[in-house]
Order: structure tokens, then C-alpha cells, then sequence
């Protein structure tokens, strides 16, 4: 049997893995916009943002859903009547039966996601996030239980979610000792008499889980456990840095002059008539890069304490770019058009739904738009 068509639902559960809703800014507005969960999807339009020429690209294209990086109500509003320019699209999209997507921050925050696509571009070895976000939350279970019933509790505890580390799962340490109590008036011992006391040869068992799974997990424990009251403890553990997060840090595979490296950056990306701005001694020795897909001038203080030789950024503004060349042994300046430096994400989210689609048995149709949607059109 062929690869089928997947529902709107079904794509959105795919992105939703690669951009994590929860991985986006607070300020953020991410997910679906427009469309119906249950409708099908045959073509889907990839592009950079949801203007008025891209939204008729997909709408004369007969795509079912439109994906776009940059949202197309930012900020809250109180009506999308057809009388302003992103209500026109919002009915466009609603009476074409055009859905509409969006993965912003939470796909700059991804990995693989935004400034991978542009390291990625540039040629970039060896890449590290510039502002990590810490792991996911994680906790740790100690529970003491009769060593005969370890077996079925540690069960228990990995279909509830807890002994997963990396691609292991049921991951779990385990001690013997001896445990003792003495059951009061009104117990109901699993074993011993109440009013005597009692020692059992019990087994201690550490897992690891994620914090948002503790509910479950702790309700599999006391559902399982032998006892009437188990004893346990749940530890929440230090978050450390992770493999997410904004901007990127990468190696060139030789260093190139900045003059040279500026060019190899125009080559790489899109044209537009923003160019691309350099500023720095163009004969400097380029090795080591810090690229943020968008604007970028708010990240000058990591960029600074990362110790790279250049920054590849966009929107960059006078002052603060004045400021971060006044410190000595500063990175140089790269500042290229702001879509020219998201559009590289594109073929990578493409890639990615399609095979994770291809892996539950679904396909569609895709495209990335090479509309240029950068606000600039004449550079005199």
C-alpha cells in the first residue's frame, strides 16, 4: 500500500515535535492560525512570512497548509475584519481553505532549527548553541520496595514514563538493604502485625523521569506498590545546559580573510538589496563564528564572551554595533538582510516533515517559496 495523504492534525503533531510550542518566547505567538484539524493535506507551501503576495502564492498554488516562521498576528488584536490588511489575508486564507502555521522562536530555539539551517549555510564545523536552554526538567525517584516486587514496580514505573535516558529506556539502579516499621492501630500491613516491629529485605530503585511526568509516575507507583504507604522520594535535579537553544557557534574548515568570509556569506544566502554590511579589518583571519538567524544585536554579550572572530547577524542597529567594535579583540560584523537569514530553515523544515510524515506512512506534496519578502526593494 502507498503512502496517504495526512489530516491537518497529523502534520501539525509532526511539526509540534521538531518546534516544540513550549520551546517558544513567552511574547512568542506560534501554531495554527487558520484551518480545519481534520481536513486533509495534499501540498504544503513552505516560506519565511505570511505576507499578502506569499498567501496568494499559496492560495493560486491550490496549497492546503501555508508554514511560515514569522507569525502573522504578533501582538493580541481585537478583530480581523476585512477591512486591514491582515484581516483581508485572515479571510483569504479562511474562504481558500488555506491553513496557515506558524513556527517562530520555538524553531529558533530547535535543533536542528533556524541558525543550524544558517550555520549550516555558511559551512559552520562543529556547532554549538549560543544562549543553551537548560535540558528538559528532570527528577529522580528513590523508592524502597520488598526485593520480590522490584521487578513489577520498575515495570510499572517505565510505562509511566520514568527510566528514559536517551535511547534507553526501564533505566533504573538498584540497591538492597533492609527496611523497618512498626504498623500502629488501624493499619492494614502488606506483611508484619500491628504493634510489633517488622524488617524486610527491601530493594532500593532510582529512576530518572521528566518533571512533567511526575503525576503519572508517583500514581503508577502507589497503584503497584505493595504497601499501603511507600515509602519514597522524589529529588528535582539541576538543570544543565542542553543542545537547544538561540544563535549557534561554529568552526570555518579553514580560516578565511573577513573580506573573503563576507563574500562566502553573500554567495551562500539569498540575494537582496540589503546586501550584505561588514565591519571590521577585512584582511582579519575568520575562524570561529557565532551566526543568530534574525535580529541579532541582543545577543552582543554572549557573541563578546564566546570569543569568535566574526558574528553573522541581521538588524543590526548603529549603537549597538558602535558599541560591541569599541571593545578590543571583538568579533567583525557580518549584518545581512533579515529574511536572507531565515530563509536557509526552510529547505530544513521541508526535509524533515516530509520524512517524518514518510515514517508513519503519510505524504505531501511540499514547496519553498523564493519570494523575497525582505521590507527592502531599492538599494541606492
Amino acid at each position: 500500500m502507498g503512502l496517504v495523504n495526512p489530516r491537518l492534525a497529523d502534520v501539525i503533531a509532526v511539526l509540534d515535535r521538531l518546534y516544540d510550542p513550549s520551546w517558544a518566547e513567552s511574547w512568542d505567538a506560534v501554531g495554527l492560525v487558520t484551518g480545519d484539524p481534520d481536513q486533509p493535506v495534499r501540498r504544503v507551501l513552505f516560506a519565511v512570512d505570511p505576507m499578502r503576495e506569499v498567501v496568494d502564492e499559496a492560495i493560486a498554488g491550490e496549497f492546503d497548509l501555508l508554514v511560515t516562521h514569522h507569525p502573522l498576528l504578533l501582538r493580541g488584536v481585537n478583530s480581523v475584519a476585512a477591512t486591514t490588511p491582515k484581516g483581508r489575508v485572515v479571510h483569504d486564507l479562511i474562504r481558500s481553505n488555506t491553513a496557515l502555521h506558524v513556527c517562530h522562536t520555538n524553531a529558533d530555539n530547535a535543533n536542528p532549527g533556524v541558525s543550524d539551517a544558517l550555520a549550516a549555510a555558511l559551512g559552520l564545523q562543529d556547532t554549538r548553541p549560543l544562549n543553551p536552554m537548560p535540558e528538559d526538567s528532570l527528577d529522580k525517584l528513590v523508592v524502597f520496595v520488598p526485593t520480590e516486587h522490584t521487578e513489577p514496580l520498575l515495570d510499572a514505573l517505565a510505562a509511566a514514563g520514568a527510566g528514559q535516558i536517551g535511547n534507553y529506556d526501564r533505566a533504573a539502579w538498584t540497591s538492597t538493604g533492609e527496611g523497618t516499621f512498626r504498623p500502629l492501630d488501624g493499619a492494614t500491613p502488606t506483611t508484619g502485625r500491628v504493634g510489633h516491629v517488622s524488617r524486610v529485605a527491601e530493594t532500593r530503585l532510582e529512576m530518572i523521569l521528566p518533571r512533567h511526568k511526575r503525576r503519572a509516575v508517583v500514581e503508577a507507583l502507589k497503584a503497584v506498590h505493595p504497601y499501603e504507604e511507600p515509602a519514597y522520594d522524589v529529588y528535582e535535579l539541576a538543570a544543565l545546559p542542553g543542545n537547544r537553544g538561540g544563535g549557534r557557534i561554529g568552526v570555518l574548515a579553514e580560516p578565511l580573510p573577513l573580506k573573503q568570509f563576507a563574500q562566502l556569506v553573500a554567495d551562500k544566502l539569498p540575494r537582496t538589496e540589503h546586501g550584505v554590511r561588514v565591519s571590521g579589518d577585512l584582511e582579519r583571519l575568520i575562524s570561529s563564528v557565532a551566526v543568530v538567524g534574525g535580529a541579532g544585536d541582543s545577543e552582543f554579550a554572549k557573541v563578546r564572551a564566546a570569543g569568535v572572530d566574526a558574528y553573522v547577524t541581521a538588524d543590526l542597529r548603529h549603537h549597538p554595533a558602535t558599541e560591541a567594535q569599541a571593545y578590543d579583540g571583538g568579533p567583525a560584523l557580518v549584518d545581512v538582510a533579515h529574511w536572507a537569514s531565515e530563509w536557509p530553515w526552510l529547505r530544513d523544515a521541508d526535509r524533515l516533515l516530509r520524512q517524518n510524515l514518510a515514517a508513519q506512512g503519510s505524504t505531501v506534496d511540499t514547496h519553498i517559496s523564493t519570494l523575497c519578502t525582505d521590507a527592502w526593494n531599492l538599494r541606492l
